[in-house]
């Protein structure tokens, strides 16, 4: 699996405490890779659960951070950037993806992962309120479970048995990329499938089989279920376009 330096200097425990998901920290330096941040930049982290992502990209990029949840308050929020010293740079947010609370144009990119899929599905949220919040250059990048092809069933028979309604919004990269593509907003960077994505997983997977104990299913089973590597986990990065201007 491919190795993430920047991830490394990162307490596993501390990680783990705060994982919502498979690894978040590797997935954003996986898609950080294909952004330009800079010192200064303001930042929506977008879906930031318990806020470590906001804490990594403070930290390794030096820029302003919106730590936006809905599940996680922002009061929680707070203390964990405190004790991690970033309480200068990193605002935790408490908002639903349909009623943020900022201006049209505010931030140089925004950012999401593992998130985005729960609401960016929809086919108008991304033109009609998230394209929105960037400025004409700004960037967009998102890191969602999905799969390596569309499905006529919406899923691959193999994962029949687990698949729940939440699930529907996993799709392919390119389903991704068009969904954004055709909007005619952004120019689109990168869109791709992350090598080894149930490696990625499995850590996650193992933690959460031991400390959630779900009676219906883990995602360890999940995972296993998946014989035809199926499951994907994709990067997708873009920037908005500039206004036409006249001739």
């Amino acid at each position: 699996m491919k190795k993430y330096p920047r991830t490394e200097k990162y307490d596993n425990n501390w990680i783990s405490e705060n994982w919502m998901g498979p690894n978040p920290l590797w997935l954003l330096e996986e898609l950080c890779e294909h952004l330009d941040l800079k010192p200064g930049m303001k930042v929506l982290d977008m879906g930031c659960g318990k806020g470590i992502t906001s804490v990594f990209l403070a930290k390794e990029f030096g820029v302003t951070v919106f730590a936006n949840d809905l599940w996680i308050s922002a009061t929680e929020n707070l203390k964990r950037f405190e004790e991690a010293g970033v309480a200068d740079h990193v605002f935790p947010i408490h908002a639903e993806a349909h009623a943020l609370p900022y201006a049209e144009g505010f931030f140089d990119a925004a950012i999401s992962i593992d998130s985005y899929e729960y609401y960016g599905a929809d086919e108008v949220y991304f033109p009609c309120t998230y394209s929105k919040l960037v400025k004409q250059g700004g960037q967009f990048g998102i890191v969602v479970p999905g799969l390596t092809k569309e499905f006529d069933k919406g899923y691959p028979d193999t994962l029949a048995k687990f698949w729940h309604g939440d699930m529907f919004s996993f799709h392919s990269g390119e389903w991704w990329r068009r969904l954004w593509e055709k909007t005619g907003l952004v120019d689109i960077t990168a869109c791709y499938d992350i090598p080894d994505p149930k490696e990625i997983w499995r850590p996650w997977a193992d933690w959460a089989e031991v400390n959630f104990k779900n009676p219906d299913f883990t995602d360890t089973e999940f995972i296993n279920a998946d014989t035809n590597n199926d499951l994907a986990l994709i990067a997708m990065t873009a920037v908005k376009k500039q206004p036409a201007t006249a001739e």
